[in-house]
């Protein structure tokens, strides 16, 4: 009896007061799944986790519905776990899971999508760029038979020009050189229907680019305009070298323009080289004496042959450490801590 109780006693809610296994056991099989769950992955974001809850928490008691807030502490060096924690113990409808280490945004999204129990799953920055006040807009859109809804940002408060132009170009630059239709303007913030979902989770790829993961799977989606906010609280974490590292990732997932180039930088060599040698045959028959053969021009030459086959090289290297990374096999992430997940 005391081990059941004790049991018991670690379970949520609906299994407190059970006082036998088969009580336990019946609580469990009544235990209602939340029709919404939220997933906002966490890197020392402990000044704006209160504020995150307390918004999403009224805006979920507007649509009357079942919810789970999910939150990933994706290896946060200040007191996020705590806050986490305290969260969870306020409010069992708030789970977590600390990882290991940092894996990365898009590692701990898809921790997230692991344990989400939801009819609907909605990704959202845990620092309140992306307003949860939008979240009603989604679910409408969501009961009307769209399986995906994205928020497009209309207005970008509290960025630099320079990623504003940067996002600008990537975006329409992925939508030349991909095969999927990545909608312009957009982020990670939006809806998924369960079967949506599901079927990112069959995709174990580890530099994961999951706005193009989710348009690549296709369904019905659509788009709802809002106004993105500054920063709740501290500071991006978004840094120049995290954004090209980003940016790889995105375009070696979903594009052979790269090699394309490569091949391409080849054909054009090959055909300048062999323009270069008719031109140097008729110079000789004419008896031209242009000097077209000096030291200068052969080392000029040389580094520039050499400076192509390097980045022809580096292109196919990219690719090929992404298979290599494929090939190991290793996990995704690893959990350290939870809370309300099993």
């Amino acid at each position: 009896m005391v081990a059941i109780e004790k049991i018991v006693a670690q379970q949520p809610v609906q299994w407190r007061g059970a006082k036998t296994r088969v009580e336990a056991e019946a609580a469990e099989m009544v235990t209602v799944k939340p029709l919404l769950s939220i997933i906002s992955p966490v890197h020392n974001e402990e000044a704006g986790l209160q504020q995150l809850y307390q918004r999403v928490d009224a805006v979920m008691e507007s649509l009357g519905v079942t919810w789970e807030l999910i939150l990933v502490d994706d290896g946060s060096r200040d007191l996020s776990a705590v806050e986490i924690a305290g969260l969870h113990e306020t409010d069992d409808r708030v789970r977590g899971m600390r990882l290991s280490r940092n894996f990365g945004f898009q590692i701990a999204v898809t921790a997230g999508l692991d344990v989400a129990q939801g009819e609907a799953v909605i990704l959202m920055d845990a620092d309140l760029q992306d307003p949860p006040e939008v979240i009603p807009q989604m679910v409408e859109r969501w009961r009307e038979g769209y399986d995906v809804v994205y928020g497009v940002r209309a207005e970008r408060a509290g960025e630099t020009w320079f990623k504003k132009a940067s996002a600008g170009m990537f975006y329409r630059l992925m939508q030349r050189i991909t095969s999927v239709d990545i909608p312009l303007d957009t982020g990670d913030f939006r809806l998924m229907d369960r079967r949506v979902v599901e079927s990112i989770r069959k995709m174990s790829e580890r530099h994961r680019f999951l706005r193009g993961l989710v348009s690549w799977v296709g369904f019905k989606q659509t788009g709802v305009t809002y106004h993105r906010e500054a920063r709740f609280a501290g500071e991006s974490k978004f840094t120049l070298r995290k954004m090209i590292s980003f940016a790889v990732d995105a375009v070696t997932g979903f594009s052979y323009f790269p090699l394309q180039i490569a091949n391409w930088l080849g054909f054009l060599m090959a055909g300048i080289s062999a323009l270069a040698i008719i031109a140097v045959i008729l110079l000789r028959l004419f008896g031209s004496n242009a000097p077209l053969f000096g030291q200068a021009t052969t080392l000029i030459t040389v580094l520039f042959l050499g400076g192509i086959q390097l980045i022809c090289l580096g292109i196919i290297g990219e690719y090929l450490g992404r298979m290599y990374d494929e090939v190991k096999a290793r996990p995704l992430y690893l959990v350290q801590e939870t809370w309300g997940i099993d």
